[in-house]
């Protein structure tokens, strides 16, 4: 698991309709942070000036790309902290990220259903 995934479902349970909570946006800002985190401790090492660089260039890119999901950017601390291997970015990046997204749209279409029989 990710710690940063708490505050994913924060945003996407609580606040679904902030730009945010885009699927692209959960997505792409934890793969390419996580991506940034793992590239920058691969070639430059586990210090802290490298992390610092990492989180700051994770936050750059998804301003760029326009997938800012701001619990994204803890990712690359989290990566040198723990020092995964590539794999991390499928599991759990890539899969925790997507089941996130499902599970919160399968959420909202719950409760729009319960609202709906409850208006007739």
């Amino acid at each position: 698991m990710i710690g940063s995934f708490g505050a994913s479902c924060v945003l996407l349970f609580g606040f679904p309709d902030v730009p945010f909570s885009r699927a692209k946006n959960v997505i792409g800002g934890h793969l390419l942070s996580s991506a940034i985190g793992l590239l920058f401790l691969h070639l430059l090492g586990p210090g802290w000036w490298a992390m610092a660089a990492a989180g700051a260039c994770a936050a750059m890119l998804m301003m760029a790309t326009d997938t800012v999901h701001p619990p994204a950017g803890s990712n690359p601390v989290i990566i040198f902290l723990s020092q995964p291997g590539w794999d991390f970015l499928v599991l759990p990046t890539l899969a925790g990220a997507c089941v996130l997204v499902l599970l919160s749209r399968l959420y909202r279409f719950a409760i729009r259903c319960r609202a709906a029989r409850r208006a007739v």
